[in-house]
């Protein structure tokens, strides 16, 4: 096979969401977030198992990304959507039971006169200054709203990430001076925020990153392998370079290993010259830069050649290799492009 091969265990994904989930008490609901194609992974079968485990509330970024899950799930499932009721989704709303989580007057006015009595959610800002009504907006139309029995009324953490930001402090104040006392549905936290604990907790949260093995929830288990082929190797003389610019040059008598993966594969640039690919559990150094197609990997101290070398694995976390990157956990999972087999187990 001349293409990398993704493996996605639904099994850990599954067990994650199931962990979570035991974090907070019975009468708050966990839902799933989905969104960005659950992350990279694939919506249709990363849903599918997450039903399996219990899910009952799904969340997406768009109502396109609603449409493509409501016909993976079926008609069962409550799906939210975090942009809300923009411009031209009402007969996606309407056609495929979505709730729109929204986070304008102009939106209110939209869902209202578009699809009268349909589902909706509210989302407030709580100071992330990103989506949702503030505070002098909620109270100018709160009693409207509730009129109209909203389905949840949500915010979201700007620095859940971090425990001890006072951020979340303020912001868990702020989410309760707008919400105490109303009869509906009220959801704050994602992965980071369920981590801060019951207060922050309140009916329903929404791990995202979490289910996925990824930072802040240090207990996931590794969601994604990302296996690559060896193409080819060569034996590289002291002093001959590998890649693009000469980046990189061979100090000693060295064997290279080109492997199929690069940029065009949601692999950044900025980790040439820094990552490891992983042999079993032995690292293998990535030697000169990641260009579109191939990776160049130093196999030296091998004692044999390897059919394929894995860039995530339980050795290296979508979280490790976005410290070397300079990024975010978020960004290598849904960087992984379209051109992986994927590989789906659990």
């Amino acid at each position: 096979m001349g293409t990398s091969v993704l493996q996605i265990d639904l099994g850990a994904l599954a067990d994650n969401w199931r962990a979570l989930d035991k974090l907070s008490s019975e009468a708050v609901e966990t839902a799933a977030v989905v969104k960005a194609d659950a992350y990279g992974l694939g919506v249709a079968k990363a849903a599918r198992a997450l039903m399996k485990a219990g899910v009952k509330k799904f969340f997406v970024a768009a109502a396109e990304e609603g449409v493509t899950l409501r016909q993976a799930v079926g008609p069962t499932p409550w799906i939210g959507v975090f942009s809300g009721h923009m411009a031209g989704d009402t007969d996606m709303i309407g056609d495929m039971n979505l709730v729109p989580m929204l986070n304008s007057l102009d939106q209110i006015t939209r869902h209202f006169e578009a699809l009268p009595g349909a589902p909706f959610g509210i989302q407030l800002d709580t100071g992330m200054n990103r989506l949702g009504l503030e505070a002098a907006e909620w109270d100018a139309v709160k009693a409207l709203v509730l009129k109209a029995n909203p389905d949840l009324i949500m915010s979201h953490l700007a620095c859940s990430d971090e425990p001890d930001h006072p951020m979340n402090a303020q912001q868990l104040a702020a989410f309760r001076a707008m919400t105490d006392g109303v009869r509906v549905p009220r959801a704050l936290s994602a992965t980071g925020g369920l981590l801060l604990g019951p207060d922050y907790h309140f009916d329903l949260v929404r791990p995202g990153i979490g289910l996925y093995g990824g930072f802040p929830y240090e207990d996931g288990k590794p969601v994604v392998k990302l296996e690559c082929p060896v193409i080819q190797t060569r034996d590289v003389m002291p002093g001959e370079t590998v890649g693009y610019s000469n980046s990189w040059t061979a100090d000693v008598p060295s064997r290279i290993a080109t492997v199929s993966a690069g940029y065009a594969d949601g692999i950044t640039r900025l980790i040439s010259n820094k990552a490891v690919l992983f042999d079993g559990s032995i690292p293998c150094p990535l030697v000169g830069r990641v260009s579109m197609d191939l990776i160049t990997v130093d196999i030296t101290h091998l004692d044999h050649v390897p059919h394929a070398l894995d860039l995530l694995c339980a050795h290296q976390t979508p979280d490790d290799l976005a410290t070397i990157g300079q990024t975010i956990g978020y960004e290598i999972l849904t960087s992984l492009g379209a051109r992986y087999h994927r590989r789906y187990i659990g």
